[in-house]
């Protein structure tokens, strides 16, 4: 997410922190490649000039000035700006007697349909009980392709051929009423363009269920034609919010950063990747820090918090102290890795370094490499996972041949776990001490 534009705005702070005094000219030298860098991103370039305008006026005063890091004043000042054009943080409103629809409008190929799932999904995370309604008559396969995901993820779909897409809608809200649901999200159809049938239809589905949220699914990775495709619906239907998909792309990304200034419609959610959990509700704060590079620690925590069990963990850290380190463990460990999402997403999260160092990691190469690993330890069994000493040559050939893996694979993984278990042991016994840390 953002991985050019950060990049490019980390060069522009290390230029500022080689000055121990900002200057007039420095400072408009580096809003210039700033400027730069935003525009290429496709920021309007409105919110471009009010953005720096203010950040020039304030990194340019007395308070500065007399900083002993003008520098990071200036990317403090310049996150404040971001946070302020990226607008206050839309919470979805579900008032009112149930079921409470919630329609989902957007053109055809925005992920209308998948962020259908990831809302739902989300909701009933919330303890919202929620069924989906196929609306879409047009698109050949919409509504099985919506009631796949939705058995995905345990919601009910209401989908019968043959009905018009305000019938539909009204007959799903009926039969969610019926079952007991609380939120009921409509699926309506997209089109390659926005036209008058489009906007027709979407009118009269909004007069016939009187949505209590209408959100705009738009994708971020088509830049300011997201910022058109808003002003479009908003001309005609009620907005209440914005879910922008693909924001794990890096293509023209800044669409982000204009959307609430230019069409005043709040941002909701922001979708981060294929998984049915890459949907987070939008935080401007976390968002302008990974703009920055800065990565994003509390996003990193929670995504961490929802993959470990925590009493799991706790019972495998008891292990690990006192050196009952299995290849068991490390699978699990590994496991729960890869449910907190691809390793070039987690590592961007990270602070400092490490989120510069993700741009320049093969996140794919990175995840087959644990898938492969995963697949190796899969093919032992669990004696062999759990008494890795009993690993000869014949018990390793059966091995590789059953992860489509080598023997030399799975020699490099017995020594990284050899390693590790050292590494624990010696923890275990002397405390972070022993690792010379910490003064014994």
């Amino acid at each position: 997410m953002f991985e050019a534009l950060a990049e490019r705005l980390q060069q522009v702070f290390r230029g500022l922190g080689r000055h121990g005094k900002l200057r007039p000219e420095d400072v408009d030298a580096a809003l210039n490649e700033i400027r730069l860098a935003l525009l290429d991103a496709d920021v309007h370039y409105q919110v471009v000039d009010d953005l720096l305008e203010r950040v020039r006026s304030r990194a340019l005063s007395e308070e500065v000035s007399r900083a002993l890091n003008p520098g990071q004043q200036v990317i403090r000042i310049l996150h404040a700006g971001l946070v302020e054009a990226l607008g206050e943080p839309g919470r979805l409103s579900l008032k009112g007697p149930t079921p409470r629809p919630v329609l989902l409008v957007g053109l055809q190929g925005s992920g209308k349909t998948t962020t259908a799932a990831k809302l739902a999904r989300w909701l009933r995370s919330r303890g919202e009980r929620v069924a989906m309604i196929a609306a879409d008559p047009y698109r050949p396969a919409a509504g099985q392709q919506l009631a796949l995901l939705g058995s995905e993820i345990h919601v009910p779909v209401f989908h019968q051929p043959g009905l018009s897409a305000t019938e539909a809608c009204a007959a799903g809200l009926e039969a969610a009423a019926k079952g007991g649901a609380s939120v009921v999200l409509i699926d309506s159809a997209g089109r390659s363009q926005l036209d008058d049938e489009m906007m027709a239809e979407v009118e009269a589905i909004t007069q016939r269920v009187q949505p209590v949220e209408t959100l705009l699914v738009a994708d971020a990775m088509t830049g300011q034609e997201a910022v058109h495709v808003a002003d479009g619906f908003k001309a005609r239907v009620r907005l209440t919010g914005l879910i922008l998909t693909k924001m794990d792309g890096d293509a023209r990304g800044g669409a982000a950063i204009s959307m609430r200034s230019v069409t005043g419609v709040p941002i909701k959610f922001i979708g981060t990747g294929e998984a049915r959990d890459a949907l987070e509700p939008f935080e401007p704060e976390r968002l302008a820090t990974r703009i920055l590079g800065m990565g994003d620690v509390v996003g990193l925590i929670e995504k961490a918090q929802e993959a470990f069990d925590q009493g799991e963990a706790q019972a495998a850290a008891e292990r690990l102290m006192k050196g009952d380190f299995s290849l068991e463990d490390f699978g699990e460990q590994l496991a729960q890795v890869r449910k907190m999402g691809p390793v070039a997403q987690i590592l961007e999260m990270m602070p400092g370094g490490l989120a510069g160092a993700a741009r320049h990691v093969d996140g794919e190469a990175a995840d087959r490499q644990l898938r492969r690993t995963q697949a190796i330890l899969s093919s032992m069994t669990r004696d062999e996972r759990r008494s890795p000493d009993v690993l000869n040559g014949s018990r390793k050939r059966r091995i590789a041949a059953g992860s489509g893996t080598s023997v030399q694979e799975v020699n490099q993984l017995l020594r990284q776990y050899q390693q590790m278990r050292k590494l624990y042991k010696q923890v275990g016994k002397r405390g972070l001490g022993g690792l010379g840390l910490l003064p014994r």
